[in-house]
């Protein structure tokens, strides 16, 4: 039951994100918004290297290869996954810019923003399959706080769903429908990697950093970017507050 929860909570943020259309707001709070994604990129940070990283080291020792070399390879193989999604998906959104229909436009960024879904969903996916693995450096309480960094970096993306939709002109209902599917991505590619856990045990070192490479790229392409708009301190004092309760908790709980 735990592990189910752990595995739908980005998805309720994205849910969570696409329910904002109920209030006919353009976007939430500058302020606020700018402390999540700083508090976000944090947990995130601090969630690969402990709870991804070091773990994938740790039992790269156990299977007897060089402890450096099955992370190195993960986390590199994990940056340029998220590459070749991020041209994907601009590639989609610069075709969405020709096209006049807001509706059209908007489908095209729902497509987008599923695609980027699915690596997010995996590294939830594969923390939690290297606890049932008994995997060594690897606690509930890191792989919980690593959904909900991406939860809460979930809940802008849903309101970028559900909003224009609803300036498009579909009903408040539909466009909060279409914003929550485009998270749907998120458990069924958690929940998948999960059931593969015997498949994914040899290979775990590689998949642990694939998946900090795939965070630490969300985090220093986007996160952190839309948390320095403005220049202002509220993104960095995120960061701060999401890093260290992520550190606090791998230390004090593993």
């Amino acid at each position: 039951m735990k592990i189910l929860i752990g595995v739908l909570i980005p998805f309720i943020g994205t849910s969570i994100g696409a329910s904002l259309v109920y209030l006919m707001k353009d976007k939430i709070n500058e302020t606020l918004e700018k402390i999540l994604l700083g508090f976000a990129s944090g947990v995130m940070i601090a969630a690969s290297v402990w709870s991804l990283l070091i773990p994938a080291i740790e039992r790269s020792e156990e299977l007897g290869t060089l402890p450096w070399l099955p992370p190195a390879i993960g986390f590199i193989l994990g940056i340029l996954s998220l590459i070749y999604i991020d041209r994907l998906t601009k590639k989609m959104n610069s075709d969405a810019s020709l096209i006049e229909n807001k509706m059209k436009k908007t489908k095209m960024l729902f497509l987008a923003v599923t695609i980027h879904n699915v690596p997010e969903g995996m590294a939830v996916g594969v923390i939690f399959a290297g606890f049932l693995a008994g995997a060594p450096g690897i606690t509930l309480a890191g792989a919980f706080a690593l959904a909900i960094g991406i939860a809460i970096q979930n809940f802008p993306e849903g309101a970028i769903i559900s909003m224009p939709l609803k300036n498009a002109g579909l009903s408040k209902n539909k466009s909060f429908f279409w914003g929550v599917i485009s998270g749907v991505v998120e458990p069924l590619a958690s929940g998948l990697t999960i059931a593969l856990t015997s498949l994914v045990v040899p290979v775990l070192p590689y998949l642990l950093a694939y998946a900090a490479g795939a965070m630490i790229y969300v985090v220093v392409h986007e996160l952190i970017p839309d948390a320095q708009k403005e220049s202002n301190n509220f993104g960095p004092l995120g960061v701060a507050i999401g890093f260290t309760i992520m550190m606090i908790l791998d230390v004090a709980l593993g």
